[in-house]
């Protein structure tokens, strides 16, 4: 796949999740985190991820970069407005925080690509995949496991009406 296909994919990719997100949605879905698992794959499979010609300045590269996939995907998951409603379901929501907090993500990582090539490494087009899907992956355990801490809703019996 050429850079400039990655490039559009991953920005396609992005505002499809930061659109659904801004929806209001059950929180457990398990189809996000399987699509953020196949970006991961994909970014992985293309290989590359690391300059070969600068192998330990690479891994550092790459371990900052999804340092801060994850980084993100947590702040975005704090982002995102969570409750349960009277049947005990468990709903999620974006926010405005949501999406400043997607266009910081989208930022730091054109820096991060900028710094990248100030140092003279060549990273692979498909890193991009692996960050995106990391950051997304993350994002979605973690608005999960908040939905879970969630106190749970007691539903009354309904109370019979007083006979004589």
């Amino acid at each position: 796949m050429e850079p400039l296909q990655i490039a559009v994919l991953s920005v396609a990719v992005v505002l499809f999740v930061v659109y659904r997100q801004m929806m209001t949605r059950r929180t457990e879905r398990r189809g996000i985190l399987v699509f953020g698992g196949l970006m991961m794959l994909a970014g992985l499979a293309g290989g590359g991820v690391v300059d070969t010609r600068h192998p330990a300045l690479g891994v550092l590269m790459l371990v900052l970069e999804l340092a801060v996939a994850v980084g993100f995907g947590f702040l975005r998951a704090a982002t995102v407005r969570v409750w349960r409603d009277k049947a005990g379901v468990t709903w999620s929501r974006g926010t405005g925080w949501t999406a400043a907090a997607w266009l910081a993500s989208l930022a730091s990582r054109i820096a991060l690509l900028g710094a990248g090539y100030a140092l003279g490494l060549a990273p692979a087009p498909t890193s991009v995949l692996l960050f995106v899907g990391l950051t997304i992956a993350v994002q979605s355990v973690a608005v999960s496991l908040r939905a879970r801490t969630l106190p749970r809703v007691t539903v009354r019996p309904a109370e019979s009406p007083l006979t004589s």
